[in-house]
């Protein structure tokens, strides 16, 4: 690298990080405009979010091996270019299934992330590396909460094409940005083969689940077709599992699960994942509505995430200190139990702007210390040669989780509403039942992961933080302590 490319390189790939939280500000606070621009169901504009969400959780393992390599510029130009591509498909799009399918191809720039973590991690110095990898973790939350009033002032001035138009010329800089500083690693390392039969599978087996999610309201929850489908997918995901428990390099490991702490990790995280979407797209949704809503703006709507996105950045670094004074359980529960507090908060009230801050303040808490907590979780408890695969496995459920809260947010509003329709009752029916689900998640915080080891509870919280950025890049740490595997 040049010098001025060397300076360059750290703002660089902060901004190529950045493209996560354009991709996901074009999603959720829009929906309700695109219905109504393109005469479609909510429930069907839906998709327009989950098939984002669905491509990044299949595409983010692929993504990280493909990328981990002598092919790495390769993989940012193809992600990237995806993402130009899919948001110009969407500011053209005149019907829904062409801004699905764009929206579809912007998953591929959500999966980038562990890429830029690669990238600092291979080409500098270890200690700016760890300031970098952190600062990536933190665009990546807080940058999200920026990106949805910003999308959101774009789509109220200029139409929801403004905003797609928006993210391509981001996109555009971010692709030329990549191939500038983003470099293969120095070293020569075993390329694994790409799960490309298990990853769709598995991308089969959940469209299959999510489909019937989203009509079943409509066929009707015993009706031939939607227990065909739910027979279907649930058959897939039954021959993918099976698939990864034999293949030499699965998209995922599931022998992990043998590792308590991996099963607590992936159950909250998916758990946890789920609750976040499902209130998130209520929320943004209840906000603009005129009747029984609070009719605000797009821009108002984005503006009601920001709180959510801020405070999850601001506590995962908040999360050493917590782990000093307190046992990593009692950090995970507290955290759940703050977003079904949020969700309650919601439930019981929704009458005024300020009382939605504070839910999603709430919920940002709750988030935050939670997916923080969870890596350190895995980190302390597998042996270090499985770290890597465990954190992937990890954020494939926690994409999962993104999905489905997607997938039933509407489903939940139409189901609990009056003939289909969600009504103001059915917004509050559904925030009620996200209280469970975050009890359910406090519980499997606390009971599932039973008690670490003293040489567990003796490991710096900060490691933890650091290892779990690092190993969600597909990278090893080779200065951390050792820990004992469970």
């Amino acid at each position: 690298m040049t010098k001025f490319r060397d300076r360059m390189s750290v703002p660089a790939l902060m901004f190529v990080g950045a493209v996560n939280a354009i991709i996901s500000s074009l999603g959720a606070p829009l929906l309700p405009q695109i219905a109504k621009d393109l005469d479609a169901s909510i429930s069907s504009t839906q998709w327009a979010l989950t098939s984002t969400i669905v491509v990044a959780a299949i595409a983010s393992p692929l993504v990280g091996r493909m990328g981990d390599g002598r092919h790495r510029r390769l993989v940012v130009a193809a992600c990237l270019g995806s993402v130009v591509i899919g948001c110009v498909m969407a500011a053209l799009a005149t019907s829904l299934g062409p801004l699905i399918f764009g929206r579809a191809l912007q998953g591929l720039g959500m999966a980038i992330m562990p890429l830029t973590m690669a990238a600092a991690r291979d080409h500098m110095p270890p200690a700016q590396a760890r300031n970098v990898i952190a600062g990536l973790s933190v665009v990546g939350a807080a940058g999200v909460g920026l990106g949805y009033p910003i999308t959101g002032l774009v789509a109220d001035h200029g139409g929801v094409a403004a905003a797609y138009w928006l993210g391509a010329g981001v996109g555009a800089v971010s692709l030329l940005l990549g191939l500038w500083v983003i470099s293969p690693p120095n070293d020569d390392r075993r390329t694994m083969n790409l799960d490309v039969i298990g990853a769709f599978i598995v991308a089969v087996g959940l469209v299959l689940v999510l489909i019937p999610l989203d009509k079943a309201v409509d066929w009707g929850w015993t009706s031939a077709p939607v227990l065909a489908m739910f027979a279907s997918g649930i058959g897939l995901l039954a021959v993918w599992t099976f698939h990864e428990l034999r293949t030499r390099d699965p998209l995922v490991d599931l022998r992990l699960l043998r590792h308590r702490a991996v099963l607590t990790a992936n159950l909250a995280g998916l758990l946890m994942g789920l609750t976040m979407y499902i209130l998130m797209v209520v929320i943004v949704q209840f906000v603009q509505l005129d009747s029984f809503g609070l009719g605000e703006t797009i821009f108002i709507a984005g503006l009601t995430l920001v709180p959510m996105s801020v405070l999850s950045g601001v506590m995962s670094f908040a999360l050493p200190r917590l782990q000093s004074r307190f046992s990593i359980r009692a950090v995970m529960s507290s955290g759940a139990i703050s977003v079904a507090l949020g969700a309650l908060m919601f439930g019981l009230t929704a009458t005024a702007l300020w009382q939605v801050l504070v839910c999603m303040a709430l919920v940002g808490i709750g988030i935050g210390t939670t997916f923080a907590a969870l890596p350190g979780l895995i980190v302390l408890a597998v042996p270090a040669e499985e770290t890597g695969s465990a954190m992937g496995f990890y954020q494939v459920s926690r994409f999962f989780g993104f999905a489905l809260g997607s997938g039933l947010a509407v489903t939940l509003l139409r189901a609990l509403g009056d003939g289909g329709e969600p009504t103001l009752e059915s917004y509050k029916s559904t925030a009620l039942l996200i209280v469970g689900l975050g009890v359910a998640t406090a519980l499997v915080t606390w009971f599932l992961p039973g008690r670490p080891s003293a040489a567990q509870r003796d490991v710096d919280a900060r490691f933890q933080v650091e290892d779990g950025m690092l190993a969600s890049a597909g990278l090893e740490d080779g200065d951390r302590p050792a820990t004992t595997s469970s």
